[in-house]
């Protein structure tokens, strides 16, 4: 085929889509044959057939990386959406031997001795002086998550935002809980799009239109804090907005109802209404949990209708509620090939916001509370 008789390739071609000579380059490497334009201005201007280039280069693998180094370890793996993997992984972030951290960032495998061995027990109700590091741990928290959401925008990677957010917490003399936490290797969860949760912070760089969850815990003075939220990456659709917006007043509200005597299985009942009337499904597999010296404890606290979550709050009590919603009505879950990542089975969008609480005598006190905020 003579490449006169190509017509340009531009979709907003501003000369009519004449003949033209003009070709792609990386293209004609790639052995694309068609990728003719009129112009540098139409070449230039049609940044999108720069997926045809994704598409057309053979998947970077740990034995064949791309040219930067970086490549997808699961290459092979059947993944639902479009997000992917961009390793390798940084170097495991080193804490200062001074700062204090729970039993589990010692073991090799990362097993949660203490936890396992107190499985099973009822909530553990708080003195006041354990309550006062509570709010402390919270109020830290807070801080490293603000700090680590003021860096979302288009180019940053996720494992940037490791490092800032590990930083942040060694330097407020807190270890940060999900390190190691059953080998999880990285200082905070970010989920991104189709990830309901657990994500593995990498090299991957935030897009405009992403949404992002940052998920933040910190052990200090042998209290957790837990807490999460989910931003937006510039501007994002419509459908994504709506996701935060439902998926907060799902949080909102089941807060509301908390108090002593309050049933944790009734906190279903208030999440599970608001997130189907707006068009999503609540995720069942991950829950809210208790949580105090150990990262995660009783009271077990699902967020769908018709659970059979047993107890009532009781001041002292300190818990998380922490639904996940996902765009649509599938709410089942799918894990990456690290055992962390889970993703939506459909590859449509999920959203989560966390926060952890306190049962006082007369309501509940939200002890990671943030300013409010727009969605």
């Amino acid at each position: 085929m003579s490449s006169a008789t190509v017509l340009c390739q531009s979709t907003s071609c501003l000369h009519g889509n004449p003949p033209s000579r003009l070709e792609c380059p990386t293209c004609n490497k790639l052995g694309i044959r068609g990728s003719f334009f009129c112009g540098q201005e139409c070449f230039k201007g049609n940044c999108d057939h720069k997926i045809v280039h994704d598409l057309a280069r053979p998947p970077a693998t740990a034995a064949n990386p791309a040219q930067d180094g970086t490549y997808n370890p699961f290459v092979n793996y059947n993944y639902t959406g479009t997000l992917r993997p961009v390793y390798p992984l940084s170097p495991k972030r080193e804490v200062p031997a001074h700062i204090p951290r729970p039993d589990y960032a010692l073991d090799e495998q990362g097993v949660p001795m203490t936890e396992i061995k107190r499985a099973g027990q009822p909530p553990r109700i708080l003195n006041a002086e354990e309550i006062e590091k509570m709010r402390t741990a919270c109020r830290l928290g807070r801080e490293v998550l603000d700090l680590a959401a003021a860096m979302i925008r288009p180019g940053v990677t996720t494992d940037e935002i490791d490092a800032v957010v590990h930083q942040a917490t060694i330097e407020r003399n807190a270890y940060p809980s999900p390190l190691n936490y059953r080998n999880f290797p990285k200082s905070l969860c970010t989920s991104i799009n189709e990830t309901i949760c657990h994500g593995i912070p990498d090299r991957r760089k935030l897009q405009e239109g992403d949404i992002i969850n940052l998920d933040i815990s910190l052990y200090l003075d042998g209290f957790h804090s837990d807490l999460n939220a989910t931003y937006p990456v510039g501007e994002i659709d419509e459908d994504s907005k709506k996701l935060l917006q439902s998926t907060r007043q799902c949080l909102d509200e089941a807060i509301r109802i908390c108090k002593p005597g309050a049933l944790f299985r009734d906190i279903g009942k208030i999440i599970e209404p608001i997130a189907r009337a707006n068009g999503c499904a609540v995720v069942r597999t991950y829950t809210g949990h208790g949580i105090n010296d150990l990262f995660h404890t009783a009271p077990n606290i699902p967020h769908y209708a018709k659970n059979k979550a047993v107890g009532a709050m009781k001041p002292g009590m300190c818990f998380t509620i922490e639904p996940m919603i996902n765009l649509g009505t599938n709410w089942d879950l799918q894990h990456w090939h690290d055992n962390w990542t889970a993703t939506t089975v459909d590859g449509k969008r999920s959203a989560q916001f966390e926060e952890t609480l306190l049962i006082t005598e007369t309501g509940v006190e939200v002890l990671t509370a943030g300013k409010s905020s727009d969605l």
